[in-house]
Order: structure tokens, then sequence, then C-alpha cells
């Protein structure tokens, strides 16, 4: 059975937590790299502690002492200028290197997750959606990986040894600032609910617009047709309002967040000078000292606050990394045979044995008994929604039955399930060539090969000539995204000829021929014809259902008639006429 997808959130929906924490276990694969990046950063973050507090001590002894800095002084100061700017580089350098190696390998993944829980996970989402997930939600979380871990990481570190220095020289210093790093670490956490809301807004608004933007594109050429293109561009103009809104609502509250930390971090700064005098003052520390004092107090409470605002703007990105995680995380609705079965040798053919199926409402198929011998030529017939294109997918193992088998038998009718075949070898034996026919921005040849990268030149000329692409144009030629250049009888032919390049002992045809005439249809069906190989037809057309070696006819999930055409034909009640009494001749 399948289910509603529950994954995506309204607009004024916050994301679950622990999506971001979720994606951390992404870094486990570049452990080396990651222990890099935290050592760069507590370098950089080190060496400006160290040069601003013995910067301060040397200001502080020439002032109050008269006492020019020693050239140790001035060497230590140049060397610590000179770590901070290697560090600062090689940091930056090493965190954004981690965190497009994270992300290449995050795609892949989002990709498996999509391909894994096809079709039912993709079916009724706007391409533009899944692509907003796939790149845009993905090329976001670079912030998470990049200025998050690490720093978070060498922020707390500088702060707990600063404060034990701090500690040991005058205890009342770190009185002073512990309160307002407190604040400052607490603050993204107080209003992450409200923040993550708002990403997830912002995340929605853009996924709707590139969904629009994409459709706009493909459709163009209708939009122009009806001239519709000024409504279009009007629905565009509102949607990038609609991103404008969130991500101005989104710079609004973050400005104010900076807001709060500069407060926060002023009256630490008046804290910081009334305990230093006051320490200066009861002789508890030496004059000289103040300001090295002040100076370490200060830069160790620096990045508590650049963290605080990292953390700030990473907790917008929750809805992204819900968005990605769900995605890598999606279930395989056709999981992988734990001991998969070896198909027999020779021809194959199919049996559905009391097969049920639903979408998560009533049954489309309901006990569906359907047996089809290698080498035969069955025609499935049954009006719109009978549940003809749910047995192509079955059979293809899109998806599972909730119950029955979708078998695949042998010549002597031993017969395998198909939930025990490797996806592998299961994808060689059976080929569905569907309604649609997805072909990509590329040369005719480049998408023919789509199915079998290894055929030759001559095997893929035969197979072109045998389903009449060789007429459509050279092998060489661009088709256009999606086929934009060719005709629907065109595309067909180039997906038939695609599905044949496998050599498939199985052939299921979903209304592929639906766009050809009916010339067409029949050089098609006599270049289909081939012996051994068992076909599948879902077909409304008469001359195709015709040609069939045998007939089924579906209603209301179930097989009520099954013969030849001269069988069903001829006999008065037959739901084969009613069915094809609507349908092209």
């Amino acid at each position: 059975m399948i289910t509603a997808d529950t994954t995506h959130t309204t607009d004024a929906e916050a994301p679950a937590r622990g999506a971001l924490r979720a994606l951390l276990p992404a870094l486990a694969e570049h452990r080396a790299m990651t222990a890099r990046t935290c050592a760069a950063a507590l370098l950089e973050q080190g060496s400006l502690v160290a040069l601003l507090t013995l910067a301060a001590h040397t200001v502080g002894t020439a002032v109050l002492e008269g006492r020019a800095p020693t050239a140790v002084t001035v060497t230590a100061l140049v060397a610590l200028v000179l770590v901070r700017a290697l560090m600062t580089w090689r940091e930056m350098d090493l965190s954004h290197d981690l965190a497009y190696r994270v992300l290449a390998a995050l795609r892949v993944r989002v990709f498996d997750g999509l391909a894994r829980s096809a079709p039912a996970r993709v079916a009724g989402r706007r391409s533009g959606d899944l692509a907003a997930t796939a790149m845009a939600d993905v090329e976001a979380l670079e912030f998470f990986y990049a200025h998050t871990t690490a720093q978070l990481l060498a922020a707390v570190t500088m702060f707990t040894g600063g404060s034990v220095v701090l500690a040991t020289v005058e205890p009342w210093l770190p009185a002073a600032v512990l309160p307002v790093a407190v604040l400052l670490a607490a603050a993204p956490f107080a209003d992450a609910r409200a923040r993550a809301a708002r990403g997830n807004r912002t995340r929605k608004a853009v996924a709707r617009l590139s969904a629009d933007t994409v459709e706009t594109v493909d459709g163009l050429r209708d939009l122009l047709s009806f001239g519709a293109l000024t409504e279009r561009r009007r629905k565009l103009a509102e949607r990038g309002r609609q991103v404008g809104d969130a991500q101005r609502a989104e710079a609004t509250w973050e400005a104010v967040a900076a807001a709060v930390r500069d407060l926060l971090i002023a009256a630490a700064v008046l804290g910081v000078v009334a305990a230093a005098a006051q320490s200066v003052t009861s002789g508890r520390l030496h004059g000289a000292w103040a300001p090295a004092a002040m100076a370490l107090a200060l830069s160790v409470l620096g990045p508590v606050a650049e963290s605080a605002r990292s953390l700030s703007q990473a907790v917008a990105l929750r809805a992204a990394a819900a968005r990605v995680g769900a995605a890598v995380k999606a279930p395989a609705l056709a999981p992988p045979p734990a001991a998969p079965r070896a198909l027999p040798p020779g021809p194959l053919g199919i049996r559905l044995h009391r097969v049920r199926f639903d979408y998560g409402g009533e049954p489309v198929l309901d006990g569906v008994e359907l047996t089809v011998r290698p080498g035969q030529t069955l025609a499935l017939v049954g009006a719109s929604g009978a549940g003809k294109s749910t047995c192509a997918h079955l059979l293809a193992r899109f998806w599972d039955p909730s119950a029955g088998a979708v078998q695949l038998l042998s010549a002597h009718g031993d017969p395998v399930d198909v939930r025990e075949v490797s996806d592998a070898e299961l994808r060689r034996a059976v080929v569905l060539v569907g309604q649609e026919t997805p072909l990509f921005h590329g040369t005719l040849a480049e998408n023919l090969r789509l199915a079998a990268p290894e055929a030759d030149d001559e095997l893929l000329a035969t197979t072109a000539r045998l389903c009449g692409v060789g007429k459509i144009a050279p092998m060489d030629t661009l088709v256009g995204e999606r086929g934009a250049t060719l005709s629907g009888g065109q595309r067909a032919r180039v997906a038939l000829a695609r599905a044949l390049l496998v050599r498939p002992r199985v052939l299921v045809l979903d209304e592929s021929t639906a766009h050809l005439d009916n010339a067409g249809d029949a050089q098609l069906a006599t270049a289909l014809r081939e012996e051994g190989r068992t076909t599948i037809v879902i077909a409304h057309r008469r001359a195709t259902v015709r040609r069939a070696d045998r007939i089924a006819v579906l209603e209301k999930g179930r097989i009520t008639e099954e013969g030849t055409w001269e069988e069903l034909t001829r006999r008065p009640d037959s739901a084969l006429n009613r069915i094809l009494t609507t349908s092209p001749s």
C-alpha cells in the first residue's frame, strides 16, 4: 500500500527539531579533513586571542611604565600576525573544501533516495520542487558545514581556556563575561522555532518559484500560442514577491538579533572595564596587566558572539535540512532481496497471482489473476482508471503488491517472484515503455544509449532502422531538452528503440504507440515481433488490440474476460466490444 507523502510542512509550520543534527554524520566520511578544519579554526581563533592580549599588554607597559617593547615581544607580535593571516586562509580553505565534499556526497544520496522511492514519492510533485530539494536545499547547507561545526568547537574551547586563565588572574573578570556568553549562546535557541518557521517559509517560496519557472520554460510554446504569457509573467512576479517578502522577514529578524548581540557585547565591555578598574584600585591586578586582562576577556567572548550569529543562521536552514533528510532517508518501496535468485535462461512469461494493490484508498487491483506464456503477446484492455498502468508498474517493480505475487515464468512454468530478483537483472529482463518518453538534451545516439551504454554502432544502427528512428534525423542530431524538436510519434519510436537495445525478454508497452498513426503502429508492431519475447501491450486502438495473440479485459480491479480477438468479439455481451466502442479504430 502506498501512503501519502507527509514530509512537507506548511509555510507557517516549523520543521521538526534535530533536522540539522541528523546531517552531522555526513562528516564522519571525512574525519581527517574535519579534524584538520577544527585544528585550523582553533589555531585561527587562538592566534587572535594571543595577539590581542599581547598587544594590549605591550601598550599598557609602554603607557604606564614607559618601556618600549623588546625585540622578543615585537617578533612574537609579527609571528602572531602571520599565523593569524595564514590560519584564517587555511581555515576558510579547509572548511569550504570539507563543505563542498560533503555536499557532493549529499547530492548523490538525495538522488539515490528519490530514485529508491520513485515513483510514489515523486508522483504529484512538481519537477521544480524536486530540483529545489536536490540542488538549492543541498546548496543552502554549505553554510552549516562550512561555518558552524568547526567554529563552534573552537569557540567553546577558547572560551573555556580563556575563562580558566582569567579566573587565575582575577575572578571578577570571567564573572563579567560569563553571563553575557550564556545569553549569547542561548539567544539562537530562544527564537529557534520562529526562526525555523521563517526559514521554512523562505524555502517553500523558493521551491514554488523554481517549480513555476521550470514549468514556464517547458510550456513556453503553448503559452505563446494561447496568449497566456502575460498572465504567467504576472504569476512569476507574484512568486518573486513572495520570495522577497520571506527573505526580508528573515533579514529583519536577523538584524534585530545582531543588534541584541551588540548590546550584550557592549554590556560585557562595561562589565570587564568595571571589574578591571576595581581590581587595579584594590591592588589585585597590576596596572600594566589590566589592558591585557580586558583584551583576553573580550577576545574570548568574540568567538562566542560569532558562533551565536552562525547558529542563528543555521537554525533558519532547518527546513532545508528537513527536506534533504527526508529525501536521503526515503524508504525503498521495492526493497532489494536479501538473497537474490537468478532468472532461468530462455524466454520468460509472466503471472499475476491474486494481486491486490491500492494507493492508500480503494483497491485499484483486487485479486488479479493473469498468466502470459513465454513468447506470447497479450493486449491488456480496460477503461481509463481500470488499473492497466498499475499492472505495468508492478511488472517493472516500481511498487510491490499489497497482496499476491508478480512472477516471471520459465519455459517449464517454474515461477520466480520479482521480489526475489536483483534490480539489475530485473531491468535487463523486463523493460517498460510508458506513456511519456523522457528524453534528455543530447543527440539521438546518446538518448538511445541510455539503456545500453555498451551498445556498438552496428547494433545501434540496426535497432534504429528497425523502429524507424533512422528516418527522423542522423544519429548525431540534437533532440533538445525532453525531445522538444521531435513530434510525439518520433519520441515514441526513440523510446521503443531504446527499449529494444536492452534485448528484454519481457516488453511492456503502456500506450507507447498512442501518438503513431495506424500505419506507423502496424510498422512498429511488425518490428517488435521477435521469437521468444513476451510482450504486454496496453492500448485502446482496435487494430493494436486485434494483433495480439490473446486479450485480457481489466474491469474494477479484476480480469473479467480473456481470450482471442475472435472469441471475445463474437460474444454479444462482450466487455471488450463495449470498451472499444469509443476507442480509435
